[in-house]
């Protein structure tokens, strides 16, 4: 798909300005020691490959047990003897993750919306067939402030019914951040449910408004993650499938080194997730039509269903939708083309954190002190999770292959060649688009008929969950959860995990 150039107008690209203003003036963490990510040929036992890091002069911090492989700590000489090591399969870096945003911005009431994007994917049309009910939809990113009014359910109970924290550097289940609690609130917040005297009631609702939440805290109080954590809170998503119903995981994230589907052990994860029966929705990355705008996971991977943002132009006339121009677009290093489709990404409005730095970050772009507009590919990907949803509702059965082959087949073309979801469509299907999927490889460490890795071709372990201690507990939550993360013997929690690099999720912010 060629790129197009959105319209903007004056007092966006003001607004804009002023938030990368703010963001050029915030001081910067500097990055700790790295972490690497080994895997090893098959005849190489993980007692083998504990003793081949440690000959190296490394350090092992961890077992990853949804795709069984060793996190270590060593120097760049260290991380060179492996490369070249014919007993090492791979040696990848545990960058950091960063979400895809550029700041800026039964029956649901949509006569009082103020925003447009949920008329430009149709979303409003498909509220009398479907609005997400008893679908869980994950939120891997910053967690969710979920005691807001936007994400109660009918008995008053939040609909964030589960709560888990994977970074090791979090001391809170709280968004103290804000992208998560944006994020959610466009897949499913529902502003009818403030007060009836309440000035912003109804003005603002997510795309699958009675859905249910869970908030998968990867990164820490300040927004900053690694793969490892990523890893960890797709983990959390399998193992809790059942226990929530899981159809939907949301990927507003991007790692910041490119790495082949094939062994990028982040890409690994997302494909045991998709194979274990749940879709998987990713940010396609905010880096426009640069030559590696394709190569990053999870967007990168061909089981992923990655989107692109498009601007609705603040109306909710369908026509004068455009893809924007800071929008990934491009072929992946393995031959793919991504994004898949688009939805609008651009001044997105939805649910502030309170107390978060999102506040802080860009004071102008605050609305009526409960909502923060914002805009990246970040906000575009919780659009279509939430449509996901609603197809999930009226269609539990659906596999991740038909939800996302559905969701490409009934997108609409806008000039150019893009596919915008069209969530009205979708919904009214009473048989699916199938196989879009069909014949690609998978990781070379999954099994794409059960989702599990092949331990005879890697080294790496499972995570452990354990009940949250107090201050990692989410009061308005069913249940929260925490990481135990284990150096091998899934018995031992690692101290030194805490040790990991962090870089920061908002890199990029304006329009």
């Amino acid at each position: 798909m060629p790129r197009l150039t959105a319209a903007r107008s004056a007092w966006a690209l003001l607004l804009g300005l002023l938030c990368m203003l703010v963001m050029a003036t915030r001081a910067q963490a500097a990055p700790r020691a790295a972490t690497d990510i080994v895997q090893f040929r098959p005849d190489v036992s993980l007692a083998q490959g504990r003793e081949i890091v440690r000959a190296a002069g490394g350090r092992t911090t961890q077992a990853l047990r949804i795709i069984r492989g060793l996190a270590v700590q060593m120097n760049g000489a260290g991380r060179a003897a492996l490369a070249h090591d014919p007993r090492v399969r791979a040696v990848s870096r545990n960058a950091g993750v960063r979400p895809q945003s550029v700041n800026s911005d039964s029956y649901i009431d949509a006569s009082r919306l103020e925003t447009a994007y949920p008329y430009s994917v149709r979303a409003p049309g498909s509220w009398s067939i479907a609005t997400g009910a008893g679908v869980g939809v994950a939120v891997i990113d910053t967690g969710i402030a979920g005691d807001m009014p936007d994400f109660a359910g009918a008995d008053g109970a939040s609909r964030v019914i589960a709560s888990a924290v994977t970074s090791p550097d979090a001391t809170t289940a709280a968004d103290t951040y804000g992208h998560g609690t944006h994020v959610a609130g466009i897949i499913a917040g529902n502003g009818n449910l403030r007060e009836a005297d309440d000035p912003l009631a109804g003005q603002y609702v997510g795309i699958a408004p009675e859905a249910n939440l869970i908030s998968v805290k990867a990164g820490d109080d300040h927004g900053n993650a690694t793969i490892l954590d990523a890893i960890d809170g797709l983990q959390f998503v399998v193992d809790h499938k059942d226990d929530y119903n899981i159809g939907v995981v949301n990927l507003s994230l991007e790692s910041t080194t490119a790495e082949s589907y094939r062994t990028d052990p982040l890409d690994a994860a997302v494909e045991s997730a998709y194979f274990s029966g749940i879709l998987v929705v990713a940010a396609a990355g905010n880096r426009g039509p640069s030559p590696d705008a394709g190569d990053y996971a999870p967007g990168n991977d061909p089981f992923a269903l990655t989107v692109g943002a498009v601007d609705d132009q603040g109306t909710s006339y369908r026509g004068d939708d455009v893809v924007t121009d800071w929008s990934s677009i491009g072929e992946t290093q393995d031959g793919f083309d991504k994004p898949e489709v688009v939805a609008p990404g651009a001044h997105i409005v939805s649910t502030l954190a309170p107390g978060s730095a999102f506040t802080n970050l860009c004071p102008s772009c605050v609305v009526g002190d409960n909502y923060i507009r914002a805009g990246g590919t970040s906000m575009a990907a919780p659009v279509v999770s939430g449509v996901a949803a609603l197809v999930l509702q009226v269609h539990p059965d659906w596999t991740p292959d038909e939800v996302k082959s559905t969701l490409i087949g009934t997108a609409r073309w806008l000039p150019g060649g893009a596919s915008e979801i069209n969530a009205r469509f979708a919904v009214s299907l009473d048989a699916p688009f199938w196989g879009v999927n069909d014949g690609i490889e998978p990781n070379d460490f999954v099994d794409s008929s059960t989702g599990d890795i092949d331990y005879t071709r890697s080294s790496w372990s499972r995570s452990s969950w354990s009940t949250a201690p107090d201050q990692l507990a989410a009061g308005w939550s069913r249940s929260s959860w925490s990481c135990e993360c284990t150096t091998g013997d899934d018995t031992t929690v690692d101290p030194t995990r805490s040790s990991w690099s962090r870089s920061s999720w908002s890199t990029r912010w304006g329009y």
